[in-house]
């Protein structure tokens, strides 16, 4: 069962006993533990910091095949494989009018072990990346709440940070500690990109969710088992993705524009999704015999990117860059995808002195 406060919690203490790093990653989701397990990889100084225990709750269940070359990369692939992760093989739509389209088998378009991928539960997912992280080589600590990033001369070179773990006062401490690049994978918390006001909305993409999750809901059998489905309402005016999961949970959210969605303020948060999922026969179908497991979930106005990726000793990865309109579930794609590619450039970055 999806739990929004896991029972079961590990904390990383590394000591943080040098304040010469050539790499401070900020965040532990899947940008910032792909980009430091990459980096580490290649033999440099990584320390990661995270606010939070892993695991932790966090929405962006549904994997695409194309995350399958930055895992492939971190050596995740096998466990991914003896995982309890539902495998998707396809994503399936229902229009406005209830018709069902045939299912979109991503093999029959790229005969290749990756068209084959996951529906994962993020906390686990996310604890997967962040303890290979640690494999391979780098420093994390999951009690550190970033306070500052540290700029000389417009140049990123640190960052000032509370350890929740108490010091020898009994109080948290505060440090700050010292890199040679800063990576902002902080995801909408965005630290670099609200600290220099580099933030745009995309107006065209002003969208709002509202997110739950349930068990026993209908799913299909066989290969469509772990399919995502994308159910349009009548009219068009929102969309519900529907994302198989583990002991029988199906995570089911709906997505609009924010005025549509959130435009009546009488209308409650549970008053808003049962008035979209009246408009969703496909959807009253599949949950006839389901029983809500989570509280509503939401999420507002989160279409946005960053005016620029990266500065002196500065570079942002994952939704710390910018978030779009998850219908092709691209959230960890990009958030894999653009770890990889910062750990290439900080690789070539640390190698020639640049």
């Amino acid at each position: 069962m999806i739990q929004t406060k896991p029972a079961k919690i590990e904390r990383h203490q590394h000591p943080i006993h040098s304040s010469d790093y050539d790499v401070i990653v900020m965040g532990g989701g899947p940008a910032g533990s792909s980009t430091a397990a990459l980096v580490a990889q290649n033999g440099h100084k990584v320390l990661l910091l995270e606010r939070e225990a892993v695991p932790r709750f966090h929405v962006g269940e549904s994997l695409i095949p194309r995350t399958y070359d930055t895992l492939q990369k971190l050596g995740l692939i096998e466990r991914l494989k003896d995982s309890a992760f539902p495998k998707k093989y396809s994503v399936q739509f229902v229009t406005e009018g209830g018709k069902i389209t045939a299912p979109f088998y991503f093999d029959e378009y790229i005969p290749h072990e990756s068209s084959v991928t996951w529906q994962v539960e993020r906390g686990d997912f996310d604890q997967l990346l962040i303890e290979r992280a640690v494999e391979l080589g780098t420093h994390v600590r999951t009690d550190a709440h970033i306070l500052d990033i540290l700029f000389e001369d417009n140049k990123a070179v640190g960052v000032k940070v509370k350890l929740n773990q108490a010091s020898a006062n009994g109080q948290p401490e505060v440090r700050e500690i010292k890199a040679k690049i800063i990576v902002d994978a902080t995801g909408q918390s965005a630290l670099i990109m609200n600290k220099l006001g580099l933030k745009q909305q995309d107006k065209r993409l002003k969208k709002a969710t509202v997110w739950t999750y349930f068990k026993n809901a209908y799913r299909d059998t066989g290969k469509d088992e772990g399919a995502t489905i994308i159910m349009q309402t009548e009219g068009k005016k929102s969309w519900f993705w529907y994302i198989p999961l583990t002991d029988n949970v199906v995570s089911i959210g709906c997505t609009g524009s924010m005025n549509y969605m959130f435009g009546d303020k009488s209308l409650s948060t549970e008053d808003i999704y049962q008035r979209e999922v009246e408009r969703c026969p496909e959807l009253q179908r599949r949950l006839s015999h389901a029983e809500r497991v989570t509280d509503y979930l939401t999420t507002r106005d989160f279409s946005y990117r960053s005016k620029q990726t990266a500065g002196t000793g500065w570079l942002m990865v994952g939704d710390a860059f910018g978030f779009i309109d998850p219908v092709y579930s691209s959230g960890v794609f990009l958030a894999l995808a653009s770890g990889d590619f910062a750990s290439q450039a900080i690789h070539e970055a640390l190698v020639t002195e640049d």
